[in-house]
């Protein structure tokens, strides 16, 4: 895909996000945030809420019911609780974001990893998303209470026929994800294991952030007109921002 589409090539910053750690920032209307994957196993959880009104947040069950998907990819949207586009993926080189699995947890983790203390590894111990997450979101006085289901980029997880998930493995080396982000989001990342990921060793992919400025949408736009419903949400943020700036 030709990313000069969608916006301008000079990141405006970059940053290093490794693997097992957890990061947060507030990601303006206007930008895309490119994730890079630097190794196997890449994965990335990510939540999200207005930067203006916090109680408005990432809506999983939404955001898949109305673009009628089991998970999340080029195309697709990132809906808020209020109706609302959060931010759109207008290129993912993975092609499966899996959405219902969740962050891991530290049961999670110790049960498959097994224990790493703070005082044998310093900083090298073992890290769930669900913790660093909420590590991150406290930062924003925002607690457990705040943070619901999240998107694990990179991720994919396929059902078996009694319905059962697994992590599908993958050489995530050199892929990249953007989000163009449609409204000020504070946005939280963790990019410890996804809950399911089967590797033997606690060796999670170090991820490149990066950050651009979007260019304007198109008469044509692969978000906005994937779907009826996503029309209709842009049409709600035309109205939201309207709105806001009287």
């Amino acid at each position: 895909m030709n990313t000069s589409t969608y916006h301008e090539q000079k990141a405006l910053w970059q940053e290093l996000l490794p693997g097992g750690h957890h990061w947060s920032g507030r990601i303006p209307r206007g930008t895309v945030l490119q994730f890079e994957a630097l190794g196997p196993n890449a994965n990335v959880s990510l939540y999200c809420v207005n930067a203006q009104e916090k109680l408005e947040r990432f809506n999983m069950p939404d955001s898949l019911k109305a673009q009628h998907t089991a998970f999340l990819t080029t195309g697709n949207v990132l809906y808020s609780d209020f109706g609302h586009v959060m931010a759109s993926i207008v290129r993912d080189d993975h092609g499966w974001n899996d959405a219902i699995c969740g962050p891991s947890t530290a049961e999670q983790i110790q049960d498959h990893f097994g224990v790493q203390t703070f005082q044998d590894a310093r900083n090298a111990m073992y890290q769930n998303s669900l913790d660093s997450l909420l590590v991150e979101m406290t930062k924003f006085s925002l607690g457990v209470e705040d943070l619901t289901a999240t998107v694990n980029l990179f991720s994919k997880v396929s059902p078996d026929d009694s319905g059962a998930l697994s992590y599908i493995d993958s050489d995530n080396s050199g892929q990249i994800i953007e989000l163009r982000f449609e409204m000020d989001c504070l946005v939280f990342l963790s990019a410890a294991p996804h809950a399911l990921d089967a590797a033997t060793n606690y060796q999670p992919a170090d991820v490149q952030l990066r950050l651009f400025k979007t260019l304007p949408l198109l008469e044509q736009d692969i978000c906005r007109d994937s779907c009826h419903q996503n029309q209709n949400g842009f049409a709600n943020n035309q109205r939201y921002f309207a709105l806001d700036n009287h």
